[in-house]
Formats: structure tokens, sequence, C-alpha cells
């Protein structure tokens, strides 16, 4: 396959962007520097619910359509962002998310997020986790472990998919309907007995958890483990991240977890005010 003379050129720039990043990093508090302009595309692309072109960040960055289309294919080759299949559209790829969540895991707050959690752990005496939404799964970022013989252990990094658990069902529920239809647009595999595998069946459940504001996960994903999250909102009282918790139904069932969802919303509203501050 020939190679056009305008895509070398095009990578060409998006290596150069490699080479600049340490400069753009110590510039990006210049409004008018190169740095400034990578960040702004990368948040307004970052916030958008759908996929953004490149002409739809123009008047959000205040830059030049060609300079937005340059910075934008350098954050593809870096693989900060990708393409929407199918369509000349960007929305964050994986290499941001990755940063993200490893930014979340071992930010300076972590440590005073996890005494909160572990304050939450002895109060219920069971499992917790910090959750975030990555792609059509959610992420275990942070945990604190039951004293219980009896209990599942899933690791720091542990993906679960969106459908199936507690977290990611609430993740679900305050989406737009577009995007939400977009990850949950092949078939829903099956874990359990009790997993949701049709999506009207689902779409009633998720509006019930939107106007509870927490979800339980009555062995969905795992036979014999019960689980419930409640949202953490960020600055902007957007879903940014969920407190759950689980156990085994052996020792906990569907009409007791919701006992401890006053404790786990207390838990939540103080990671809140943690991430709000961090922003600002």
């Amino acid at each position: 396959m020939r190679i056009r003379r305008r895509d070398t050129a095009n990578a060409a720039r998006g290596h150069s962007v490699v080479r600049e990043l340490p400069q753009l990093v110590r510039k990006k508090t210049q409004p008018d520097s190169p740095g400034a302009r990578l960040f702004a595309v990368l948040e307004a692309i970052a916030e958008s619910d759908d996929p953004v072109g490149a002409v739809d960040l123009v008047g959000r960055v205040g830059v030049p359509r060609a300079t937005v289309y340059r910075l934008c294919v350098g954050l593809e080759r870096l693989g900060y962002l990708e393409r929407e299949l199918g369509s000349k559209r960007f929305v964050i790829g994986q290499r941001q998310l990755d940063l993200s969540i490893n930014s979340l895991m071992h930010s300076s707050h972590r440590a005073a997020r996890h005494s909160v959690l572990q304050a939450l752990a002895r109060e219920v005496g069971e499992t917790v986790n910090v959750t975030v939404l990555d792609g059509n799964e959610v992420v275990y970022i942070d945990r604190v472990e039951c004293q219980w013989p009896l209990r599942t252990h899933l690791q720091l990094g542990s993906r679960v998919s969106l459908h199936c658990g507690a977290s990611g069902k609430l993740f679900l529920s305050f989406m737009p309907a577009e995007r939400r239809r977009r990850l949950l647009a092949g078939p829903l595999l099956r874990y359990t007995d009790r997993t949701i595998t049709d999506r009207r069946e689902l779409e009633e459940q998720l509006k019930k958890i939107r106007a509870a504001r927490y979800s339980i996960d009555d062995e969905e994903f795992m036979q014999g483990l019960i689980g419930i999250a409640v949202p953490v909102y960020d600055a902007r009282k957007r879903l940014c991240a969920t407190v759950s918790l689980h156990a085994p139904t052996a020792r906990l069932k569907a009409d007791r977890v919701m006992n401890h969802v006053p404790a786990m919303q207390r838990c939540a509203e103080a990671i809140s005010k943690m991430m709000a501050g961090s922003a600002r």
C-alpha cells in the first residue's frame, strides 16, 4: 500500500509531539502555549459524552482547525486518542485511560482515600472498594478486605463487565442513552443464571437504579456473591467513581445489604470532597 505524502507528514508531526511532551507539560500553564492547547484538546474530548470531530473542537479550544487536527493526530499516534470505529471523530485512547486510572490508584490522595475506606470496612464488616469506569468495564482502584475467613478476593486493577455488577450498572444508569447503547452493542455475556442479558429488562432496572442512587448485584456476576454500589461525584456533580461493597450471600442477603447504604454514602461523600479539592 502506497503511503501518501500527507500521511507521512502527519506521522512526522505525531513523532514531533512525542519529543515535545516534556516541554509541553512544563508550559501547560501558559494560555497560548502548545502545551495548553494539547491539554485543552484532551480535556474537551474527555469531557464529552460523544465522539468529537476536530471541527467541533475549534470553538472549545480557540485555535484554528488545522492546529486542532494536527494535535489530535499527534495524540492519536501516541495512543492518547482513538478514532470512533467507522468515522473520523475522536474518543479518549487507551493510553490516556491507563494514565487516568494509574493516577487515581497512586495519587497523593490515595492514603486519605484508603483511610476512609478502611473506616467503612470496619463499620460494615465487609469488603469495600472504589471503582472507576474504563470503556465497557469497571476497574477496582482501591480496596479493603474484610477479616472474615469466607471472602472473595479481587486484586487492584481487576475488571468487571458493566452489565452484571453493582458498580457497572450504576455507571450505565447515569450515562446518556446513546453512549449506553454503544457500550452495550455487543452480546451481553451471561455469568450466572441471574445475569441480565435482555436489554429491555436491563434498561428497566437502570431506570430504578438512577432514581434510587444505588445499585445491587444479587449474584449476577458471581454465584453466591452479593454487591451494592453508591455514586462518587466529581467537582461538577458528575458520577466519576463508586464506593462498593460485596459479601457472600451465605452471610449477607439482599434485604440486609440495604442497611449499609447510609455508611457507604458518607464514605462516598468524603471521597468526593477529596477529589473536588484536588481538581482546584
